[in-house]
């Protein structure tokens, strides 16, 4: 018992001191991510991603998801309603803002598809907007423009300035031809011209 109390004395103590940054060095990484998130104890969300990264202790503490996300929303019966891809994404977890980064596609809860480079969704505000190219697919209907505006639940919106669309024709339509507006509305969403 005497050696073992000994040796345990004797050990050798080697810190080595290292330069901590939380801008760059995060405080989690994990690798194959799959979590469920509910609201008011009922799963409502699935959120995957190759890796997660968290720099809680950074200046503006965020989230990083370096190798892309997949978000899918439940309904009570676990059917999804609506799903968020994109390449890359920071969520802002202080300013609840998250940024979505290259080849971002959303479906929303009416099958509405949208594609862009990158849309930010204000989570406080409940709005999604963007300035950069936005498509979006409604049935036959194409609309494309640069910047946009919408609800969190992208089913009222508009294109900041249209270009290039295709709005289907309905040659039996009775009425004469519209005068030009300053905006049209068709659906949910609102144009400018």
């Amino acid at each position: 018992m005497l050696l073992f109390f000994m040796s345990c004395q004797k050990k050798d103590k080697e810190l080595v001191d290292v330069k901590f940054n939380p801008e760059i060095t995060p405080t989690m990484n994990t690798d194959s991510v799959t979590e469920l998130i509910s609201d008011s104890g009922i799963t409502r969300y699935k959120l995957i991603a190759k890796n997660w990264q968290v720099f809680d202790k950074a200046k503006e503490p965020y989230w990083y998801f370096p190798k892309g996300i997949h978000l899918e929303r439940y309904d009570s019966l676990f059917n999804i309603e609506a799903t968020v891809l994109a390449d890359t994404a920071w969520n802002y977890t202080a300013k609840h803002l998250w940024r979505l980064k290259g080849n971002v596609q959303v479906e929303n809860m009416d099958g509405d598809q949208f594609f862009s480079d990158e849309l930010f969704w204000d989570e406080q505000q409940r709005k999604v907007y963007s300035d950069k190219l936005i498509e979006i697919r409604k049935g036959v209907t194409q609309l494309k423009g640069y910047g946009f505006e919408s609800n969190q639940e992208m089913d009222e919106y508009r294109i900041i300035r249209p270009y290039d669309g295709k709005i289907p024709f309905d040659e039996n339509r009775d009425s004469a031809p519209m005068a030009p507006v300053d905006s049209m509305r068709l659906g949910n969403e609102t144009l400018n011209r």
